[in-house]
């Protein structure tokens, strides 16, 4: 259930839940578990109204907005109920980290929590930074000033390599040209102004219209 509005807020289990519905806030870009907490009706509402995650603070017992006092707020994407409306999936866009031991989610063994995907979305975020950044001796910044024409080339050089691996049978070699070739093709998307989403959203589309 997508909450959008002070209705869909009304028809939450709130009463079951002693006026506290847990909130899970995980990473809308790479499906991260950023932290859990809890939110009251207002803090909800507030949260949809502003565009900030806020909760309420049982210790305090007031309302607190994620990053008001750190700068580390939690843009608020999208808020949804589970099948009980009991409790709640909140996804947040983070601007620094989310925690407050300066990690970027609040769960331990961070590399253990992370789904094993998402860390093609970490790359495709430190891409975009390298090219925004364009730090001296980086082999990003290398592609990206010498520009698409070079990028694709060396995306066509991968992608024959990454065939003959097939070819040849060898596995260790084939994980490791296909590993270049997806970062060579992340590249490639940055520098042609497009992200990964926009080529899953091409293939949800067609999975869609097959299924």
């Amino acid at each position: 259930m997508l909450i959008e509005n002070k209705q869909d807020i009304d028809e939450l289990e709130w009463e079951k839940m002693d006026g506290l519905l847990p909130a899970i806030v995980q990473d809308a870009f790479d499906g991260r578990v950023l932290m859990q907490a809890f939110m009251d009706p207002d803090a909800l509402e507030h949260s949809i109204e502003t565009g900030n995650v806020t909760f309420w603070s049982r210790s305090r017992q007031q309302l607190w907005t994620k990053g008001e006092t750190s700068g580390n707020r939690l843009e608020l994407i999208a808020v949804h109920a589970d099948c009980d409306r009991d409790c709640l999936l909140v996804l947040a866009t983070p601007h620094g980290p989310t925690c407050h031991r300066n990690t970027d989610t609040c769960f331990d063994e961070e590399e253990k929590v992370i789904p094993r995907l998402a860390f093609l979305a970490s790359l495709q975020r430190l891409i975009a930074q390298r090219e925004s950044d364009r730090p001296e001796g980086s082999y990003t910044t290398k592609l990206f000033e010498a520009g698409i024409r070079r990028i694709a080339q060396k995306v066509g050089e991968e992608g024959v390599e990454t065939a003959l691996a097939a070819t040849a049978g060898d596995r260790e070699e084939l994980v490791n040209e296909t590993a270049d070739l997806l970062y060579h093709l992340l590249v490639l998307l940055r520098a042609g102004g497009l992200e990964l989403s926009d080529v899953t959203s091409v293939l949800r589309a067609r999975h869609e219209s097959v299924s």
